[in-house]
């Protein structure tokens, strides 16, 4: 049996988050990855409903709750031996094997409830200009 430590900070502190679901593919004009890019606006009409603007198109979508939430885990290596120390004194059985060593500990960072989905094709943006003869 595998055991993994998490730690869960206070109750509450846990921040939530939502997960964006786009149906088919965002392709940019030169390949590059898109990690740590802006990629468009997202915005919430009075009605909350999401829309989504990318360069010169509009995504309209909806909030969907999950069925199984997920946590979102940072792993720390430090962290891991003072965490062994502060478990000596429990219960035998919530401790690992006094011959496995704890070597990491996961700490929730946040827990995603909610899911943003867009699953209609964009529409482009197109500015009102009037046409004079």
């Amino acid at each position: 049996m595998v055991r993994i430590v998490i730690q869960i900070p206070g109750e509450r502190s846990c921040k939530e988050w939502a997960i964006i679901e786009l149906q088919g593919d965002l392709e940019t004009r030169h390949p590059v990855p898109l990690s740590s890019k802006f990629i468009g606006d997202l915005h919430f009409t009075h009605k909350d409903s999401p829309v989504l603007i990318i360069g010169h198109h509009i995504l309209h979508g909806k909030v969907l709750t999950l069925e199984k939430p997920l946590a979102v885990l940072t792993k720390s290596l430090d962290h891991a031996k003072h965490v062994a120390d502060d478990m000596a004194g429990e219960d035998p059985e919530v401790l690992p094997a006094a011959d496995s060593e704890v070597k990491a500990l996961y700490e929730v960072q946040a827990i995603i409830r909610k899911k943003i989905l867009f699953k209609t094709r964009p529409k482009p943006i197109i500015a009102h200009v009037p046409k004079k003869l």
